[in-house]
């Protein structure tokens, strides 16, 4: 303890920059967003040794983004809380404004795969209470138990083609995944209008939807 308490309290919060200085460490933060989930199943996730995810989430815990817990011979992690979420999202925001790369990828890569605007959590939860939309989680099974937006059907990426005719043809779809960055939502979108429906992206992703205090089931 240094005679400054403005200073301890300015090394601590540097820990947590520093557990947030790699790009892993963020993608392991929004894979645990969605579910709890091993070393093992992060490691598989992401194509890192178990070795290394270990390395990693200990960095993680060590700034207290993240809690775990041990079942048998395995650790599961979660997030400490959705205020993690809350500082990923502002993450984000701070690096569209404010950092050219950032802001380049995103325009590049995301926006000009759907320039339509995405609908935000509240317009879709009004509309979803009102029966005028089907709401479309497109993550994985474990994701989607874990918690999704009330009534969303879940229909995982890599299988939306084959099983696109279980979704009403008259009511516009709004599909989410992750977050922001995550792709799966953009695929679906693109997969449901080359069908013929009308479809949209939900602005955020689960853990946004859950951190902004949204109902979940």
């Amino acid at each position: 303890m240094s005679t400054s308490p403005k200073r301890d309290v300015f090394a601590n919060l540097a820990r947590v920059g520093t557990a947030l200085s790699s790009p892993t460490r963020i993608e392991f933060l929004e894979l645990l967003a969605q579910a709890e989930r091993s070393v093992e199943q992060l490691a598989t996730l992401t194509g890192t040794t178990v070795a290394n995810t270990s390395q990693h989430l200990q960095k993680l815990r060590q700034a207290g983004l993240i809690i775990g817990r041990k079942e048998g011979l395995y650790v599961f992690y979660r997030l400490a809380g959705d205020e993690v979420v809350e500082m990923l999202s502002a993450m984000s925001r701070v690096g569209e404004a404010y950092v050219a790369e950032v802001e380049r990828i995103v325009r590049l890569y995301f926006t000009s795969k759907d320039e339509l605007e995405p609908i935000p959590a509240k317009e879709l939860l009004d509309r979803a209470r009102k029966g005028l939309v089907t709401v479309l989680d497109v993550r994985p099974p474990e994701e989607f138990a874990a918690g999704h937006v009330p009534g969303a059907i879940n229909i995982p990426i890599h299988e939306l083609e084959k099983r696109i005719k279980e979704l009403p043809r008259r009511r516009e779809v709004i599909a989410y995944c992750r977050g922001p960055y995550c792709l799966m939502s953009y695929d679906a979108v693109s997969v449901l209008r080359k069908k013929g429906l009308k479809a949209r992206r939900l602005e955020d992703g689960m853990p946004e939807w859950r951190a902004a205090g949204m109902p979940v089931e």
